[in-house]
């Protein structure tokens, strides 16, 4: 919550402009620009076979391979079947058509309420701050998603790619003024860290400043896949920032919290934030208690609780990540025998026009 007597939103008590570097090096903005986008350099680099990246080239056509090098050294070499390679490699069951997988499977376009704001669950809403991510997941519920007409035309989203976001933060500040029961913004995406930090000290200011609000919220993959994001002035940012601040990663296999990872969750943490992370259960990547359970007790020596696991949304070209329901009923009563209750995840699915996850189980 605020604190008045601990924080003003003055410029003077905000972090200057980008002056301090990113945790190691390349930073963050080098990293991004050289992640791997050609399959074929992809099966060179983890000794894959050449025919899996012909498969990859037809399946990412619409929905391209999009993977930082960060990633690699947590993928095992030669092996297609990689539970963390699995996530990323486009494969050419994406390409069959599915009864039952749609390209809204959300229906989030009925949700769009005014530029970039999605009123999808009761007294908080949704910011899609950016169309890009730092990485293609292949069972992305929002890889069909209107970015541009989400973020109102082709300005807005020059706007969000080249600077300080003044139209779109316009329209949230103007939204909340007439939504006193919005008590929580949740950052989404695309990949809320996707923008620079110029622009989170602009969104939060002006987020600070709305009297009824109490949380930012902000759902992100970019500590996880490119941890050199979590710079020393976003980390200012968000330590001077008086809201409670809630960061919710998203994480789904424990190979993915490397060294690198794990000292930017660290960092993060030391602003005061809480940090939870979510999951989508997924077939051939975390769908055995086993992984679960070493993923929730990693993340819990940082100081990451768990939030949601979640039912796969059925969106069309992820059908063979889907786990059938029973199987992720028995993932989760292992689960309740094997760790303490504060370590089990909620298993929900999103059911759309719902104003909030539904528990399964």
């Amino acid at each position: 919550m605020k604190s008045s007597s601990a924080f003003t939103t003055s410029e003077a008590a905000w972090p200057g402009e980008c002056q301090s570097g990113s945790l190691g090096a390349p930073d963050w903005k080098t990293v991004l620009a050289e992640a791997i986008r050609d399959p074929q350099e992809l099966c060179r680099e983890l000794d894959l076979p050449s025919s899996l990246a012909e498969h990859a080239r037809q399946a990412g056509k619409g929905f391209p391979l999009l993977l930082p090098r960060t990633v690699l050294p947590r993928i095992r070499k030669g092996d297609p079947h990689d539970p963390v390679l699995r996530q990323f490699l486009p494969v050419w069951e994406e390409t069959q058509a599915v009864e039952g997988f749609t390209t809204d499977p959300l229906q989030e376009q009925a949700a769009l309420t005014a530029p970039g704001i999605l009123a999808k669950y009761h007294g908080r809403i949704l910011i899609v701050t950016h169309p890009a991510c730092p990485v293609h997941c292949r069972y992305c519920f929002r890889r069909h998603f209107p970015y541009a007409q989400a973020l109102a035309g082709k300005q807005a989203e020059k706007e969000t790619s080249t600077g300080v976001q003044p139209r779109l933060i316009a329209s949230v500040v103007e939204y909340l003024s007439t939504h006193p029961d919005v008590t929580e913004v949740i950052f989404s995406g695309g990949e809320p860290l996707i923008i620079d930090d110029p622009e989170w000290k602009a969104w939060l200011k002006a987020l600070a400043d709305i009297p009824h609000l109490r949380r930012v919220r902000v759902h992100t993959r970019m500590p996880i896949v490119i941890p050199q994001r979590v710079t020393a002035d976003l980390l200012a940012t968000f330590e001077r920032c008086p809201l409670t601040k809630v960061i919710v990663l998203h994480a789904n296999h424990p190979r993915e919290i490397d060294n690198p990872v794990s000292d930017a969750i660290l960092r993060l943490r030391a602003t005061g934030a809480v940090l939870f992370v979510q999951s989508v259960l997924l077939a051939g990547v975390n769908d055995s208690p086993e992984v679960l359970v070493e993923l929730y007790e990693k993340l819990s020596d940082l100081g990451v609780m768990p939030y949601y696991l979640h039912q796969l949304d059925r969106v069309a070209g992820a059908h063979h990540f889907e786990v059938p329901e029973h199987r992720g009923r028995e993932i989760i009563a292992e689960l309740r025998r094997r760790l303490p209750g504060y370590l089990v995840p909620q298993y929900v699915r999103e059911v759309p026009g719902a104003t909030a996850k539904i528990p399964i189980f």
